[in-house]
């Protein structure tokens, strides 16, 4: 059942890093309780909806004094709160942490939002693209533009995860203390924590504060993607120089030796863009792939379930039609699994009441 196993967990429905964080708790074992609001709408049909897998629901119209205690009553048998309203919300609702936090002393309350609970921008609405632009990490991604990485340097990788990170390390402090806390995961506190390694080497001379420039952007030749004769793509991340040196034997490339000057970079890159182009991406892959030249398949979603790598490891699976991602990180002996589908909204009240235990 997973290492969380026993762990209850009450989530507020909202959209993006909040059900992210409560899928991968989830998928690690937790009893995860999802409070959909009773007149809400799903962003696309519920069954397609792999953020929801994993938990039960109920409905509440939190604005109304039976909504409300259902919601308390919850929070009052759980260990762990996901909310990701704005600030202030929860608490005109007579749901925010002094209030649950006072019924139930070991509760972790995790808030999720894009800004944060204080700042001059707290009140302000955004977007993941909005986030990642204070950071400098927007900046950083793109060529003439700056591009937007999906969502997932934002909304995934500086919000949920960083929320899941918190909770865990409230639930651990816990055992020590018996009491809960509040997790106030932001975004922007976030992704500004993921760019730790970008700015300590802009500190010390090895970046540029500029877009394609340096050599995890692109601009470096030997860490860049390049086109083949038949249109798909290859990922070369050939970095340290005995890589590098066996990227040069394998493709037979000539007037690239050397790596470490920008200045050369991008003359060096054309000739690799010219070289990439004399052969379909079947045949480099039959020289290059499972070497140390560090160099890849840029898979489509469609394509990369079907990968023998991808396959061998279980990275996919196909659940109710719909092919998604299984739990991760792997774990020796407690694993995390598939388990629910995605619930239908507020089929599960009778059950989670008998299972909690609440009148």
């Amino acid at each position: 059942m997973g290492p969380l196993k026993g762990i209850r967990v009450v989530e507020f429905a909202g959209l993006g890093p909040g059900p992210f964080a409560a899928m991968w708790l989830a998928d690690m074992g937790a009893d995860v309780v999802r409070i959909d609001r009773h007149d809400g709408r799903d962003p696309f049909p519920m069954e397609y909806d792999v953020l929801a897998r994993g938990r039960r629901s109920v409905t509440a119209n939190l604005k109304s004094d039976e909504g409300r205690e259902l919601a308390l009553k919850l929070m009052d048998a759980a260990d762990l709160v996901i909310e990701g309203f704005r600030p202030g919300v929860m608490e005109r609702l007579g749901l925010g942490p002094e209030e649950a936090c006072a019924r139930n002393p070991r509760l972790i309350y995790g808030r999720m939002t894009g800004w944060g609970q204080d700042g001059p921008l707290a009140q302000v609405a955004g977007h993941d693209i909005n986030y990642i632009a204070l950071t400098g990490a927007l900046h950083a991604i793109g060529e003439e533009k700056p591009q937007p990485p999906l969502n997932l340097v934002g909304d995934f990788g500086g919000g949920a995860m960083y929320l899941v990170a918190g909770l865990l390390a409230a639930l651990v402090e816990r055992g020590v203390s018996g009491r809960g806390q509040v997790v106030d995961a932001a975004i922007v506190d976030g992704t500004a924590h993921l760019m730790a390694m970008i700015y300590g080497m802009q500190a010390n001379k090895m970046w540029q504060d500029q877009r394609n420039a340096n050599p995890l952007d692109g601009a470096a030749h030997y860490y860049r993607c390049y086109a083949c004769a038949d249109g798909a793509w290859l990922a070369v991340g050939a970095i340290e120089p005995q890589f590098y040196a066996l990227l040069q034997q394998l493709t037979q490339a000539e007037g690239i030796d050397g790596q470490s000057n920008p200045d050369d970079w991008a003359a060096k890159g054309g000739i690799l863009e010219q070289l990439f182009l004399t052969r379909p991406r079947a045949e480099w892959l039959q020289v290059l792939e499972g070497t140390d030249a560090c160099v890849a398949p840029v898979l489509s979603m469609q394509d990369a379930p079907q990968h023998p790598h991808m396959a061998a490891r279980g990275v996919f699976a196909q659940r109710d039609g719909v092919t998604q991602p299984t739990p991760a990180p792997h774990l020796s002996r407690t694993p995390g699994a598939l388990d629910r589908p995605p619930p239908v909204k507020g089929a599960d009240l009778n059950d989670v009441l008998t299972d909690w235990e609440i009148s």
